[in-house]
C-alpha cells in the first residue's frame, strides 16, 4: 500500500498507524470469518464508533469498487484529540475502508481536517491496497 513519503510511522496495538501533521492513515488487520456488508457495518462499526470518536457524525456506509475489489466505505466527521502543546481540537473527516479477503480484515482509516483536500490523495491510498 502506498502511504505518503516521510510520513511518521507507529505501532499502536494491532495497527499500523502513519501521521503527519493533522492527517492519518491507519491499517489494523483482523480475522473475520465473513466479509463485512453495508449492513454489518452499520450495525456493528458505528455504534461502537459512535461511544469512541468524540462528536461522531454524519456516518455514511456504502460498498465501493477498488482495485482491490468491492469494499464497505464509511464516511463520517469526529474531533480530534486535545492537542499536547495547543489544547485545540480538530474537526476531523474520516473515510473507513473494510477490505476483506479468504477469512482476513484490513479495515483502512484515513483522517484529517474537515474541508482539507483529501479527496485524491485518500483515492490514491485507497486504491493502491493489494493483497500479498
Amino acid at each position: 500500500m502506498k502511504v505518503p513519503e516521510g510520513w511518521a510511522r507507529t505501532e499502536q496495538g494491532g495497527s499500523t498507524v502513519f501521521t503527519d501533521k493533522l492527517n492519518t492513515v491507519r491499517i489494523t488487520a483482523v480475522s473475520a470469518s465473513t466479509a463485512p456488508t453495508v449492513d454489518s457495518v452499520t450495525k456493528t462499526v458505528v455504534p461502537k464508533l459512535r461511544s469512541q470518536v468524540p462528536k461522531f457524525a454524519t456516518p455514511k456506509v456504502s460498498e465501493v469498487s477498488r482495485h482491490a475489489g468491492r469494499v464497505v466505505r464509511l464516511t463520517y466527521q469526529g474531533d480530534s484529540a486535545k492537542d499536547p502543546v495547543t489544547g485545540k481540537v480538530v474537526r476531523d473527516g474520516f473515510e473507513r475502508y473494510a477490505f476483506y479477503k479468504s477469512g482476513h480484515e484490513v479495515d483502512l482509516t484515513l483522517s484529517g481536517p474537515v474541508n482539507a483536500d483529501n479527496v485524491d490523495p485518500w483515492r490514491i491510498i485507497s486504491d493502491s491496497f493489494a493483497w500479498r
